[in-house]
């Protein structure tokens, strides 16, 4: 290290690794690939580790004119399946020398304030739920290099859109209770205006019209345990035979039907089975555990954030859905 210096310097890690200047900022910048060599690149790395060397990245954002941070945009936290998104996002993020800050978009009262003077001077890009579309029109992040996250490809004005493959997580579903023997269904749907859960009805209503025999009925009802208790209630003691399988878009809603269920004096699976969508921790802390199809929420932000950074440097973004799976636990068993 140079004499009488406190910071490390890219002149230290350069002569620490024997290579230029130069070099150094290539690898750090992660622009080295057919410039550098894989083994000069890690010896510089090693080096910069060594040293603790960190870049100054506000020189180098006045020169690249970013700011080296993103914007993430999702529904108010009430699960734990969006902080996963984030720490997906920001790992990638720091592996790119970019921060990543979140933006909660308040439930139910209309588009959020805008967090900044001026989002395109803060930012280098956005990435955003469907479910929390609506703050973008306050921050203007239509005008931003945007990536949105369970979004339609054909709907989205031209963003760049990841998405779960959640259609074939409700064929998992439905095949399974249909392998069950269930035949009378009720769907309990997010009352949300979301293409992702449009897709669900989809998937499901598909599904069953081509199984002959089958019955399906749906109500909707806000993502709450209590909202989702009420509706489940209502559909259980109307009229007409009674559903053998329950459907739900979402593991809190699943928590609600449990209630009701018993409330009716039903047990799960015996009388009722029922199934969720996210394999959030909830879904393991009812009795029974519940089955559920797990969305690998890390990976999705993950995927969302190599997405962004391959719009940002003018490359095609991976293509393809992120599968998903059913998890089988003790919420299903034929009905009697």
């Amino acid at each position: 290290m140079a004499q009488g210096s406190t910071r490390p310097t890219s002149r230290d890690v350069a002569q620490a690794a024997g290579v230029s200047q130069a070099a150094v900022s290539l690898v750090l910048g992660d622009k080295w690939r057919g410039r550098v060599s894989a083994p000069t690149a890690q010896r510089v790395r090693e080096a910069a580790h060594e040293l603790g060397y960190r870049p100054n990245l506000a020189a180098r954002n006045l020169r690249l004119g970013r700011t080296r941070t993103v914007l993430l945009v999702v529904p108010a936290l009430t699960t734990e399946f969006f902080a996963e998104v984030y720490t997906g996002a920001a790992r990638v993020a720091a592996q790119h020398g970019f921060g990543v800050v979140l933006y909660p978009s308040p439930e139910g009262v209309g588009p959020a304030r805008d967090p900044f003077a001026s989002a395109q001077a803060a930012l280098d890009g956005i990435i955003a739920s469907s479910m929390a579309a609506d703050a973008l029109t306050a921050i203007r992040g239509d005008h931003l290099p945007l990536v949105m996250l369970d979004s339609d490809p054909a709907g989205s004005h031209g963003a760049t859109t990841v998405n779960l493959d959640i259609a074939d997580g409700i064929r998992q579903v439905t095949d399974h209770l249909l392998t069950l023997g269930h035949r009378r269904f009720l769907h309990l749907a997010a009352d949300i205006p979301s293409w992702t859960f449009d897709v669900r009805a989809r998937a499901l209503a598909k599904r069953l019209t081509a199984t002959p025999g089958t019955d399906l009925r749906t109500v909707s009802a806000p993502i709450s345990i209590d909202a989702a208790r009420t509706a489940t209630e209502a559909a259980l003691t109307a009229t007409g035979p009674r559903p053998t399988a329950l459907v739900c878009d979402d593991d809190k809603l699943a928590a609600g039907a449990y209630k009701a269920a018993r409330r009716a004096g039903l047990r799960i699976p015996d009388d009722l089975s029922v199934t969720g969508l996210d394999d959030l921790g909830l879904a393991t802390a009812i009795d029974p555990e519940l089955t559920t199809v797990r969305l690998d929420a890390e990976a999705f932000g993950e995927r969302g954030m190599r997405a962004l950074l391959a719009v940002l440097e003018g490359q095609a973004p991976e293509e393809g859905d992120l599968p998903v799976n059913l998890v089988v636990r003790g919420s299903t068993a034929p009905p009697r």
